[in-house]
């Protein structure tokens, strides 16, 4: 009897430290368990995180290469206006008086001002008429402010898709001190006239979304700012600082362009090695 009572005695002892041991492992597989959710909770936010990340990257670089492509579109067009032929429209209105470079090389007072206008590639001229000409006071030149972009006006807009807005500055690149002596001159041109010299442009082409942020800080509008920083008057912005300002996304590309006025001979004399040259030839007078 006493063993018997023995043997039921450990038999319970048995069965309460199963359920004590019972409990305490439930325990722990309910904290391993939430430190995997826990895990499982951090990897999916980084995960987000990450991709938006990536994604801001990508649309940041696809934002640099629309409006490097804008800018740089505008430069070529300038490029393609006065190195085509000498008699297209085109070449015409640039080098007119009232045209991007005519206004420079043919008035000698024009040396200092800024030439702007909007491109537009469905627009072919670029002449007073459809630009702004600036002094280094910031006033306009014969009041005369029409090549200012509007990024309110579908016009103003490079493509109809309303998009990209492209303002274009034009200026003479200032006067260097060191610069060769007669640099400035065309080889076999007289010194007097003022076609016959060199001249060396400050091209920049700003490129803007509006769709992002309007181009505005306060009541100032950004693209009526001038483009040459040293034209910056105290108190003002240039076109990039207030685009920065107004966070709105922008690119300038700045290059250098050289204009003269280039002339070409023809050779009249055969010297007996073939036909003369129909360029050299009087055509017969008709009556």
């Amino acid at each position: 009897m006493i063993h018997n009572q023995y043997l039921s005695y450990q038999t319970k002892r048995n069965v309460s430290i199963n359920q004590i041991y019972g409990s305490t492992e439930q325990g722990a597989t309910l904290i391993v368990v939430l430190l995997f959710l826990v895990l499982i909770m951090l990897a999916g936010a980084i995960a987000v995180r990450q991709s938006n990340t990536d994604l801001k990257i990508a649309t940041s670089d696809q934002i640099n290469t629309v409006l490097l492509q804008s800018s740089d579109s505008a430069n070529q067009r300038l490029e393609m206006m006065i190195n085509g032929n000498p008699s297209s429209k085109e070449y015409e209105d640039a080098t007119s008086f009232s045209g991007v470079f005519g206004h420079f090389l043919l008035d000698e007072k024009s040396a200092t001002n800024e030439f702007i206008y909007c491109f537009n590639p469905r627009t072919q001229t670029y002449v007073k008429a459809n630009a702004t000409v600036k002094d280094v006071s910031g006033g306009y030149i014969d009041s005369l402010n029409n090549g200012i972009c509007d990024y309110t006006n579908a016009n103003g807009y490079t493509s109809a898709r309303q998009t990209v807005m492209t303002q274009m500055s034009v200026s003479l690149t200032p006067p260097d001190p060191n610069a060769e002596r007669f640099g400035h001159m065309v080889i076999g041109k007289e010194i007097e006239d003022r076609t016959s010299k060199k001249y060396k442009f400050d091209v920049r082409a700003t490129s803007a979304l509006p769709a992002y942020n309007e181009p505005k800080v306060g009541s100032t509008k950004c693209f009526e700012q001038t483009s040459i920083k040293s034209n910056v008057l105290t108190g003002n912005q240039s076109l990039s600082e207030c685009l920065l300002q107004a966070s709105t996304p922008s690119k300038m590309l700045y290059e250098q362009a050289e204009v003269e006025n280039v002339s070409s001979t023809t050779i009249c004399i055969p010297f007996g090695k073939g036909p003369m040259n129909p360029q050299c030839m009087f055509s017969p007078s008709t009556p």
